[in-house]
């Protein structure tokens, strides 16, 4: 069997494009799909999978570890996060032609079930406003959370923190908590609240945030500091109650043991489209294993990574719990048939053959890409904000 083409296909996702790849070889009938979404980087991603697939075209599609070092190995700048979503994409496609040549659903493929079904997290967002202060009310946050709990999610993330310098004022953390408050009541005492900080947080801003909500007993904190800034996220993690996870930003097993050889995460939070796909996501769980941190993959993307990582998740024995995303486009659910079934705020285990999923091109067609552009976010003095 070889590899005789491979093809970025985007579709507009709302506030971001979905870039899907589709992997094809030279039996009938049989390719791979995989996802390498990268938010407001479309065309730089789809010009990188196409830079690497001229590498491995020609090449035997399941030798999946040999195909993922030529990716990797072959450029002379490696990493990154163009280069590594791309590579993701193409990986995931690889293992998905893999499982459909064997006829077995991909978790099979990763070594078979290390759980029955995988708890999922429902991402209720916030805070993405350009307001300072008037990004999400209360009352919102609170609707949310109990639509959340009513559709049977026993644990959701919030993102409560808006725009922060060096030191957060004290109008900004009063909001956070009363934004916090609000989803706790509205998800009540028996649901896990997350909360995101997004990487907008100098050390000393986040330890006095965590400080301010500690007693609405969030399950862990998100990206607390900026991700290039580990030495920030170590000093703030040493100084907080609450367990921190980190990761989404990271692109490879070796960005995430600086911070595991400082104790500083007790979550990680790798994204299977970021990392380099499922061969590398692998090893991060693997390398978190042994420091006994926890996994808990980001996912905000597409409906193929949704799936990529119910499988990954099924096979992988430090998970604690998968990040979905259910409201971001209408036709969120048409572009893709897929074999998810949600029970009681768990995913079970798929049970078609490869990833699961089948792309409907007439439906993809009909949501040509946006032109997307980054939020743009300024603090009241004109400086340029993280968002």
């Amino acid at each position: 069997m070889k590899i005789t083409r491979i093809e970025p296909v985007v579709v507009n996702a709302g506030m971001r494009n979905w870039v899907f790849v589709v992997v094809r070889t030279d039996q009938a009938g049989l390719e791979g799909i995989g996802e390498a979404t990268l938010e407001f980087q479309t065309r730089a991603v789809s010009g990188a999978v196409q830079d690497l697939a001229e590498l491995i075209i020609g090449r035997d599609p399941t030798d999946i570890e040999r195909l993922w070092q030529i990716m990797f190995r072959h450029p002379f700048f490696k990493g990154g996060a163009v280069t590594m979503s791309a590579l993701s994409g193409i990986d995931q496609a690889l293992h998905d032609i893999l499982a459909k040549d064997l006829g077995v659903p991909l978790y099979r493929l990763l070594g078979g079930l290390a759980r029955d079904r995988v708890r999922l997290y429902d991402h209720l967002g916030g805070g993405n406003s350009t307001a300072v202060y008037d990004h999400d009310s209360p009352s919102a946050f609170a609707e949310r959370a109990a639509e959340s709990r009513e559709a049977g999610f026993t644990a959701l993330k919030v993102l409560p923190v808006g725009r922060t310098q060096a030191l957060n004022d004290a109008r900004g953390i009063a909001h956070a908590v009363d934004l916090v408050t609000a989803a706790r009541e509205g998800a009540g005492d028996d649901v896990e609240i997350m909360i995101d900080f997004h990487g907008r947080t100098s050390a000393a801003a986040a330890i006095e945030v965590c400080r301010a909500v500690e007693h609405l007993r969030p399950w862990f904190v998100e990206e607390i500091c900026a991700p290039d800034r580990p030495d920030e996220l170590i000093k703030a993690a040493r100084s907080v109650a609450i367990p921190v996870a980190a990761g989404e930003r990271l692109y490879g097993r070796r960005d995430f043991l600086t911070l595991l050889e400082a104790g500083a995460i007790d979550i990680a939070q790798p994204d299977v489209c970021h990392v380099g796909g499922i061969t590398e996501l692998r090893k991060i769980a693997s390398l978190c294993d042994t420091f006994g941190v926890a996994m808990a993959p980001h996912n905000p993307l597409g409906p193929v990574a949704t799936m990529v990582n119910v499988h990954v998740a099924l096979a992988t024995p430090n998970f604690l719990v998968q990040e979905i995303m259910r409201s971001d486009v209408p036709w969120r659910g048409d572009v893709i048939e897929d074999d998810l079934t949600i029970d009681a705020g768990y995913a079970l285990p798929p049970g078609k053959a490869g990833i699961g999923v089948t792309l409907d091109w007439a439906v993809a067609a009909a949501h040509p890409p946006l032109d997307e552009r980054a939020p743009q976010w300024f603090h009241p003095d004109g400086s340029a904000a993280d968002w």
